[in-house]
């Protein structure tokens, strides 16, 4: 993922939290504050993919567990039966928003339920919290944390070197951590519970992207980068003897201690001139292979080198794929098979051009062959073929020539992983899905491997606008890195990004109110128009025309009928056009760089704001006059919309901490303004379908009400407010976007920066007056025999964790299922795995999520939970399914 793509949404939030604004306006005071309830299942709009996968990691001791880490959008764990991947992090909430963003990730060798991940976005200003160890007992199903004096940066420079983080295979208490900024090496000996600083690790690292950027993104010294175990030289229970340490830095990047940490010493004979991005040790063949760059990556890199270490003799190998004079690239993505030692995998990162390179030894690096290689240039032939028919957009609608292919093998490939249980599955990200393939020994015979996506379920995508049209589409999104999507079907991965042209990010978004096929959207791109429309509800794009000194998207309004639009690029004042953008004209009476929306009703009304100042215009965009309203947000992180349907009907959120923060409401198109006194801050407005009997339309919010953070819903017009998400499901940092959809009540599309586009469905289906989803019918109730395995697993102090197993004792196959049971004493459900759960007073309900609704006859499946309790923790004695008791074993 680009470095582009969250900057933007960094910056926007920093000024929001650090922007002055002056004293509020007059609040109405006869609101009120209902937090009461709701039950909403929330799910992604399906993208798959969309960003960069950094690391992958296997678990080495139990087959088909597996984690992958990305850079600003969590960690995940991989479920085998349905070759999915499961969120970790949602539980990160609004003021830890940097914890989504995941340098490293371990795996415990000794006991398979825990994991851990370090977390942190940026190691600079932009976030505002230090990094943390997140451990779990129970494979990330729940997570606790230890906070870190210094801060990690998972989106940083040097992002795809590691892993950082690693446990002791001999002795699971023990962990150490490199960290960046030369805040040194770090090690705890109680399980990730507290970290102290290796005094004694000799070098802190050096190396720097740019030393000349002021800003603290490029300039800061990339630290430490992996720590890897030789296990032999460790006994179970007992600390391992020799580590080895990679530091950034071009002259001395690999340590090594022989007494368990004790002491350290550089590994004499070593490379220079290269970062080590990855080590990897083959304890069975003796060898810790490296890979080299000249850069740290993930983007950058001209020259590399691959060198083989032998562990016993301590004699260095040049084994490079191919002569150092030779690269254009670094080596990054590293691997051995544990089945086969002696074959060993590497990835040419940063060959952009024509194509990323693979390359497979199977003699520890003697001689290599290459995942293609050139026939007769410019044209290749291919080891592997690729399938991505279930994420067609990989394509990018690409029809390139020769030596390039569509789809490309990838691009930023640091993370490489063949399963140690498997010779034949591999894992590689890229900075836009994750790839895999389960015949890869086809290799080795002269055959084809296969390679496919294998990233459903990680969704890794950053939101900047969301539109829900009263016809056609239910969904269009405005995305950094891939654009943006049209979905018809949420369940479904759409076959294409926005194209013609294709944005590198799409920063804005709109529809006609009244004519949904006329879609305008505006994002960057290097060279190219920076705007585009379709008629067709965006199923198809033409490009429109930059007005001069355009350099990026901006925000976009499309008036209520198409008939004109009114644009807020980067690099130009606010414009306007009629028609479709073949030539602009200036706006006059708004400052440059000012939001810009659309009246829903009056196809000739356009607003706009600006650092406290909102601005209307009724003659289609050509001039604008600025509100006498004072008290409004002083800063520019502010989002406002008009409703459908009401003309001058505007209501705005945003502000900042240390001044005017919160949602305001207007009637009057803007010359006056009502502060909502029940809400404490707000980030983002939208609008619904209305509940049954309203005669409003529900409004949606991303904000801050009665002293808690969340996702808010309203049905009477902002007089209470009820917060449908909760602590389990809060995805960091939605304030970007967010919309109700006009079709089915409750429906609220979320934006996240990182984990793609969040959609929720309340339980309350009478509210919206029989609204349904006609994509999303609901699972239809099982019917046969049924038995549930009950068994608590784990109980503390006032919390205990469950294991639930349901099995198909009938004929008849089941194509979804609900599982029913009511708690003896008053036990509450806190967080499910594998199910979604509700619970009203004692009796909880158990759904199928996606990928385990089909049960076949004489088949089970099972789900997990953590829950409290007090007093006594009795197990359930009955169990429903449908209409049906189910036999309790």
């Amino acid at each position: 993922m680009r470095r582009t793509r969250i900057l933007t949404a960094v910056l926007a939030l920093a000024a929001g939290l650090l922007a002055g604004t002056p004293p509020a306006l007059a609040a109405d005071s006869t609101a009120k504050v209902s937090l009461a309830a709701d039950t909403y299942t929330w799910k992604n709009a399906r993208i798959d993919g969309g960003g960069f996968v950094p690391g992958i990691v296997f678990n080495r001791k139990e087959k088909n567990l597996a984690y992958a880490r990305t850079d600003i959008g969590g960690a995940y764990r991989w479920q085998e039966s349905s070759k999915t991947w499961t969120p970790l992090l949602d539980s990160v909430g609004w003021d830890d928003w940097g914890h989504t963003g995941v340098v490293s990730l371990a795996s415990d060798s000794v006991d398979p339920n825990k994991v851990y991940a370090a977390v942190g976005t940026y190691t600079n200003g932009w976030d505002p919290t230090n990094g943390a160890v997140m451990r779990s007992s129970n494979r990330g199903a729940s997570w606790q944390k230890t906070d870190l004096p210094f801060k990690l940066g998972g989106n940083m420079p040097g992002r795809g070197m590691g892993e950082r983080l690693a446990v002791d295979p001999n002795k699971n208490s023990v962990l150490y951590l490199g960290a960046p900024s030369g805040k040194g090496l770090w090690r705890s000996t109680d399980s990730g519970v507290s970290w102290s600083q290796v005094t004694n690790f000799p070098n802190v690292g050096n190396y720097q992207q740019d030393p000349s950027d002021t800003s603290g993104y490029a300039g800061d010294n990339q630290g430490i980068v992996w720590v890897t175990f030789d296990e032999s030289t460790g006994t179970s229970g007992s600390a391992t003897r020799t580590i080895y340490v990679g530091v950034a830095d071009l002259q001395n990047s690999v340590y090594r201690s022989t007494d368990g940490g004790a002491s350290w010493s550089r590994l004499a004979g070593q490379p220079t001139g290269y970062l080590a991005h990855k080590g990897v040790l083959d304890a069975a063949g003796g060898y810790l292979y490296l890979s080299y760059s000249d850069k740290g990556g993930p983007y950058d890199g001209g020259k590399g080198q691959v060198w083989r270490y032998a562990t016993a003799t301590g004699t260095w190998t040049n084994i490079s794929p191919v002569a150092e004079a030779d690269t254009y690239y670094g080596f990054s993505g590293l691997t051995v098979d544990r089945q086969k030692p002696g074959t060993v995998m590497a990835t040419a990162y940063s060959s952009w051009w024509p194509d990323t390179q693979i390359f497979r030894s199977t003699d520890s690096g003697a001689t290599w062959t290459k995942a293609w290689d050139y026939s007769s240039y410019p044209n290749r032939a291919n080891r592997y073929t690729m399938d991505v028919s279930s994420s067609p957009w990989l394509t990018w609608g690409a029809n390139p020539s020769p030596p390039e292919q569509s789809p490309k093998l990838g691009w930023m490939t640091e993370s490489l992983e063949i399963d140690p249980f498997n010779s034949n599955r591999m894992m590689y990200g890229t900075g836009a899905t994750l790839y895999g393939t389960e015949n890869l020994t086809n290799w080795d015979s002269g055959g084809q491997f296969t390679i496919k996506p294998m990233v459903q379920g990680l969704e890794e995508t950053a939101v900047n606008d969301l539109a829900s049209p009263p016809s056609g589409a239910p969904l269009l999104s405005a995305l950094g890195d891939v654009g943006g999507f049209r979905h018809t079907d949420l369940t479904k991965v759409p076959s294409m990004m926005f194209t013609s042209p294709n944005f590198t990010t799409t920063t804005s978004l709109d529809f006609a109110e009244t004519n949904p096929n006329t879609v305008v959207r505006v994002g960057n791109l290097d060279s190219g128009p920076h705007v585009a429309f379709s008629t067709d509800n965006g199923a198809n794009w033409f490009a429109g025309t930059d007005p001069s000194g355009v350099s990026g998207g901006g925000t976009v309004a499309a008036a209520s009928d198409g008939s004109r639009f009114v644009w807020s690029p980067e690099g130009a004042g606010v414009q306007y056009t009629t028609g479709f953008g073949s030539s602009w004209s200036a706006s006059s009476g708004i400052p440059a760089g000012a939001i810009v929306e659309s009246d829903r009703v009056d196809a000739k009304t356009f607003y706009g704001f600006k650092s406290g100042k909102f601005y209307m215009s009724k003659d289609g965009g050509a001039t604008f006059a600025a509100s006498s309203a004072s008290g409004l947000p002083s800063g520019d992180s502010v989002r406002f919309k008009a409703l459908p349907g009401a003309k001058g009907d505007v209501w705005l959120a945003g502000g900042a901490s240390d001044g005017a923060y919160g949602l305001w409401h207007s009637t009057d198109g803007g010359t006056s303004w009502t502060r909502l006194a029940n809400v404490d801050q707000a980030d983002a407005i939208g609008f619904g379908k209305a509940a049954t009997g309203a005669s409003y339309q529900t409004l949606y919010a991303s904000a801050k009400i009665g002293g808690v953070r969340g996702i808010f819903r309203s049905t009477d017009k902002g007089a209470s407010w009820t917060r449908i998400n909760d602590d389990a499901h809060q995805w960091g940092w939605t304030g970007a976007a967010i919309t109700g959809d006009p079709r089915v009540y409750g429906r609220v599309y979320v934006s996240t920066n990182g984990r793609g586009v969040i959609y929720g469905d309340t339980s309350d289906t009478g509210g919206g007056g029989g609204g349904t989803d006609p994509t999303d019918p609901p699972d239809p109730t099982p019917t046969g025999a049924c038995t549930v395995t009950y068994k608590i697993t784990n109980q503390w102090s006032g919390g205990f964790q469950a294991d639930v197993q349901l099995s198909n004792t009938g004929t008849s196959a089941w194509s979804g299922w609900a599982l029913g049971w009511t708690f003896p004493d008053a036990q509450t459900v806190s967080q499910t795995w594998n199910a979604e759960a509700t619970q009203s007073g004692s009796t909880v309900t158990a759904k199928n999520v996606g990928w385990n609704a089909n049960v076949a006859a004489g088949s089970s499946v099972s789900f997990g939970f953590t829950g409290s309790w007090s007093g006594t923790n009795g197990k359930p004695t009955a169990f429903r399914l449908g209409d049906q008791n189910c036999s309790v074993s």
